[in-house]
């Protein structure tokens, strides 16, 4: 039986992919790349905003006229199960997400002639389709914040923190099998334990990870403002295996937009923890994502963003156009702004970001960054890698660099910087 396989969305929805992947393997099931070469093929779909539906829509569709099996899975189907049914029969099986801790008995349904026996799905058991030395690893599930604007909560369901020691076993399998960097993500890694501890035991879990023989580097994704404690930044000041890397999604700046979103922490909260980290973590990276457009911003709001945008001067930034989603609380408040002003607000933006990512990039010049090698390029003799400043989910740009010495996929290489290009800082290996 060989299987194509086609993982949509963030990187939660790739932690899902790399699992069922590697229970199809176990079965006896060939991966495939080219689905004309496949039996079956899998979607794992997202359904998180307008734009993932529209690409999991075409996907499916562009999919279906190889006339192969098709199993579609993930966040869309969960949401949107009995849509797809409608519009698509054609699709053999739609595994939603509550459907997962039986998955391999579905399978053992779906491929029952084939007489492939299929495994429960293992965090543990992965097959890796990122990176084997920088995978990710998913602390928890669903979350409890209930920003007005979101549908994870309705997607994913409510917060839950995976157990401390599976964890640990997890990463120190990633770390055997060569991983040199490992990123914890979930919707909201900041309340990790909360559910189960009382409260969150984030910091202790960075501090048991650091001690696995091998690890070179942890960085934590998605940081929710209220959550970050003093614990958390001493430890990440003081452990210098935790990438001071501070991926913090603020959304807006403005007291009335937070307020409808449903964000906890206002203006002075938020602009107090940013200064403060920045100020005492003197090679902080900080990443936020906003969002422009949401029902009942001003032009006075969207100023108030604009000018702390320039004020603080993000080392990494993302901003979205308001996508207005069903089931969501926001859902039905009356829009103010038409779709070519949302959209001329996040121009602005990133226009405004552009110029402050040059500056940025020109205080890492003269700076050695111990960078993972990634990629080479035999023609131009360029290495391409990342330090603990640049995330792995192809946001945050590249380190470029040439090096008298061969390296190999996997090294780690200190490479001091020369110059930059765009969001890419450019060095020579030392």
């Amino acid at each position: 039986m060989k299987i194509g396989f086609i993982s949509l969305g963030c990187a939660k929805n790739l932690v899902d992919s790399e699992m069922i992947l590697s229970i199809l393997k176990d079965a006896g099931c060939e991966i495939v790349v080219e689905p004309n070469d496949a039996d079956a093929i899998f979607i794992n779909t997202c359904g998180f905003i307008e734009d993932a539906k529209i690409e999991a829509l075409d996907t499916i569709r562009e999919m279906h006229k190889f006339k192969k099996k098709l199993i579609v899975t993930g966040c869309y189907a969960q949401r949107y199960k009995e849509v797809i049914l409608k519009k698509m029969p054609f699709i053999d099986r739609i595994i939603t997400l509550v459907d997962y801790p039986k998955i391999h008995l579905i399978l053992d349904e779906v491929f029952s002639k084939d007489k492939l026996s299929f495994k429960p799905l293992k965090y543990e058991s992965r097959l890796l389709i990122s990176s084997n030395y920088s995978p990710y690893v998913k602390i928890s599930e669903g979350c409890d914040n209930l920003c007005t604007y979101c549908a994870i909560p309705l997607i994913r369901g409510r917060f839950r923190s995976r157990d401390y020691m599976e964890i640990i076993r997890e990463c120190e399998v990633l770390v055997a099998n060569g991983a040199k960097e490992l990123n914890l993500i979930s919707q909201d890694t900041t309340r990790y334990g909360k559910d189960l501890y009382g409260k969150s035991v984030l910091p202790e879990l960075l501090r048991a990870l650091s001690k696995i023989n091998g690890v070179e580097l942890i960085r934590i994704l998605y940081l929710y403002p209220d959550e970050i404690t003093d614990e958390l930044l001493d430890e990440i000041r003081n452990n210098h295996l935790i990438a001071p890397y501070f991926d913090i999604p603020i959304q807006h700046i403005s007291n009335n937009v937070l307020k409808a979103m449903n964000r906890r922490g206002d203006e002075d909260f938020i602009k107090d923890l940013l200064f403060r980290i920045r100020a005492s973590i003197s090679d902080a990276m900080i990443r936020t994502t906003l969002i422009v457009g949401f029902p009942n911003e001003t032009e006075e709001d969207f100023d108030r963003l604009y000018e702390f945008t320039k004020e603080f001067e993000f080392d990494r930034l993302g901003v979205f156009a308001y996508s207005k989603e069903e089931d969501t609380l926001a859902y039905n408040l009356p829009s103010i702004l038409d779709e070519e002003t949302k959209n001329q607000r996040v121009e602005k933006i990133m226009k405004l970001q552009k110029q402050i990512a040059r500056k940025r990039n020109k205080l890492q010049v003269g700076k050695v960054h111990k960078t993972l090698v990634e990629n080479y390029d035999s023609e131009t003799k360029f290495y391409y890698g990342r330090s603990y400043a640049f995330a792995p989910d192809d946001i945050d740009g590249l380190i470029v660099f040439q090096s008298q010495k061969i390296h190999k996929i996997g090294d780690m290489v200190e490479v001091k910087i020369k110059t930059f290009i765009g969001y890419d800082l450019i060095g020579d290996a030392v």
